[in-house]
């Protein structure tokens, strides 16, 4: 019986020295080692102006705020630049060496994959359980989820309070029974927000989906409604005008960064530094009014620097 019992500690013990290993970076390669191969590479996925993809021909093209700022860093940092095409289901995996997903409110540890990329940079929203898997830059964009419907639905839009916290819960307080397209392993995942507790209607993809595909869901009658970030609710509103509406917002404001490997933190402080420069010298302000020249008027205050932050 002892002997059993030594055995089985002895495999609990494997077991959980194994997981440890598993859940560890897997490569320490940090920004001596982009400026020795040369090359940064920017993991990314296509998402509202981010990251703009398509085809001219046979060539595959990407673009958008990330991108350039992705290729600005680059530059100072005297590499090349090299883009990494990603989905919210392989991006962790891509940075890692190791997928990741959010289920039922936890980390899942997924397969061991190969590592293909220094950063991830596509509009990432800062969520708590993706500060277990990457480290954030500095906030460089703002953000929060509301809660858009076709026009045609009688969900109504509520009058602002005042108090975010309030206007949350005037919102939710509309939600009993009707339909909410939602996106898992995303900021759009209704986990993050306690929707069931609101008695919705939860819709969720049968395939995968991306962010950009939910007001193209909603108006092709999928849904009545959807979770939708602020950026692309922008970009929405002006590509469908008249077809949706904003009912009010779903989470409290929300930032958004640049994620890298917990085993790059000088090539984190380096993004940091390249970062405060292009906001000093008003660069980072006029990328910003090319692709999302509407976030002024709702966040005018982030944009704003002063001669106290210099």
């Amino acid at each position: 019986m002892l002997n059993k019992r030594v055995y089985l500690t002895v495999l609990k013990i494997m077991g959980y020295c194994c997981l440890l290993l598993i859940s560890q970076p897997t490569l320490a390669y940090d920004l001596k080692e982009v400026k020795e191969a040369g090359v940064l590479r920017h993991i990314g996925i296509p998402y509202a102006n981010f990251v703009i993809q398509y085809t001219q021909g046979e060539i595959t093209v990407h673009e958008g705020l990330d991108v350039e700022l992705m290729q600005g860093f680059a530059e100072c940092l005297g590499v090349k630049y090299q883009f990494v095409s990603a989905s919210w289901n392989d991006v962790f995996g891509k940075l890692n060496g190791q997928n990741a997903s959010y289920i039922d409110k936890k980390i899942v540890l997924g397969k061991r994959v190969a590592i293909q990329g220094d950063v991830i940079s596509s509009g990432v929203t800062i969520l708590p359980w993706r500060t277990q898997l990457v480290d954030f830059s500095d906030v460089y964009f703002p953000s929060e989820v509301w809660l858009v419907a076709r026009a045609d639905s009688d969900l109504k839009p509520i009058k602002p309070s005042g108090s975010i916290s309030v206007d949350i819960e005037k919102v939710k307080l509309l939600l009993t029974g009707r339909q909410v397209l939602a996106l898992k392993q995303s900021c759009l995942d209704p986990d993050l927000y306690n929707l069931e507790e609101t008695g919705a209607n939860i819709v969720l993809p049968v395939k995968e989906r991306k962010l950009n595909e939910m007001v193209p869901a909603i108006l092709n009658n999928d849904a009545e409604s959807t979770l939708l970030d602020l950026p692309d609710s922008l970009i929405a509103l002006q590509k469908w005008p008249g077809e949706i509406k904003v009912i009010g917002p779903i989470s409290e404001q929300q930032s958004m960064a640049v994620a890298f490997r917990k085993g790059s933190p000088e090539l984190r402080k380096a993004f940091n530094r390249y970062f405060k420069m292009i906001q000093f010298d008003g660069s980072y302000n006029q990328l910003v009014e090319k692709y999302y020249p509407n976030v002024f008027y709702f966040y005018n205050d982030f944009f704003v620097t002063t001669e106290k932050d210099k």
